[in-house]
């Protein structure tokens, strides 16, 4: 975007003796505040991505956690009903202690003595397992409770992951819809010098050169408008849609003659002139359009052949759905 400020300076100054200091001094103004919101634009872009990737991994985080309880709490249950067992056999040992302490009450004080001691000692080992039990009751309320905390706070996210994906799923058909109105629109135009395509959630339309300009020209030709006044008036009718205009050339230099020194003056002019066209024949919103010229250094094909350099040679409008509901939702999270 730098390279692209300079020339359109440098273009600037080549006009500055036919165009008033004033209004050259807003056209900069106006080409920063463009370069600056494209870039928090971006940035804003980012760091909503990083959100959803964060709490799309602290949601399997939790869940992994929350299957852990699950676990635990089965091995913890277990663990109760064997200990509920061994408490049952042993008040079963003590009954039968009991009865024959009764029964041997008669006999001798040294076997009365010895009874006595085993029916202490399983009386102490009662007791303690009772004490274990007890404990172990505790921590598995406490663990339960854990439990539906941490699921009341999973269902929490669930659903604001689900309203993400909402959000998403809708701005997805709202680019498959404006790929069709642009169809539509384009009928007579596709397949010749022009594609539409949607991936990564925009929609793309190319232009190729034999459609909009003359070879090393930027005034955009009749047929080239045509196709333009078209697409101005689908993006007329669809405001919550930003566009970005990409000029592209091939790999072969500039003579360097002119206002138009190299492939990056010929790539940002011509995004311009296709941006003006767009804006003329619309009552689109400037402040959705950024302009912009990337040489020959994103080619389509990179073979080093006429057929490549021809397909090289194009004008990209590229068309994303505003995120405004998406970050009101990362916001309010």
């Amino acid at each position: 975007m730098k390279t692209v400020y300079l020339s359109f300076i440098a273009f600037l100054v080549l006009l500055a003796s036919c165009v008033p200091q004033r209004l050259m001094e807003e056209t900069k103004g106006k080409l920063t505040t463009c370069e600056t919101e494209s870039a928090a634009l971006k940035k804003s872009n980012q760091e909503n991505e990083a959100k959803i990737a964060e709490m799309t991994e602290k949601m399997t985080k939790e869940e992994k956690e929350l299957a852990g309880l699950k676990r635990d709490t089965s091995i913890i249950s277990t663990n109760l009903r064997l200990l509920q067992n061994k408490y049952d056999k042993l008040n079963s040992i003590n009954d039968q202690l009991l009865d024959k302490y009764n029964r041997m009450l008669i006999g001798s004080e040294k076997d009365n003595a010895k009874l006595s001691g085993q029916l202490q000692l399983t009386q102490e080992q009662l007791l303690k397992k009772e004490d274990e039990l007890k404990a172990l009751e505790i921590r598995l309320n406490k663990q339960q409770l854990e439990l539906d905390l941490l699921a009341a706070e999973l269902k929490k996210r669930e659903a604001r992951v689900n309203e993400l994906e909402a959000i998403l799923k809708s701005k997805d058909q709202a680019t498959a819809d404006l790929k069709k109105k642009l169809q539509d629109a384009l009928m007579g135009f596709e397949g010749k010098g022009l594609t539409i395509t949607q991936k990564n959630g925009k929609v793309y339309v190319s232009m190729d050169e034999s459609l909009l300009f003359e070879s090393g020209k930027t005034a955009v030709q009749p047929k080239g408008i045509e196709a333009l006044k078209n697409v101005a008036k689908v993006l007329e009718q669809n405001p919550d849609i930003n566009i970005l205009v990409e000029g592209h050339t091939d790999d072969v230099p500039m003579a360097g003659k002119g206002e138009i020194k190299d492939n990056w003056d010929l790539s940002v002019m011509r995004a311009t002139s296709v941006t003006k066209i767009i804006l003329q024949n619309s009552k689109t919103d400037p402040k959705r359009i950024t302009s912009a010229g990337r040489g020959e250094f994103f080619p389509i094909d990179i073979a080093k052949t006429v057929e490549a350099r021809k397909k090289n040679r194009r004008t990209e409008i590229i068309l994303t759905p505003k995120l405004d509901e998406l970050l009101k939702v990362l916001e309010n999270n």
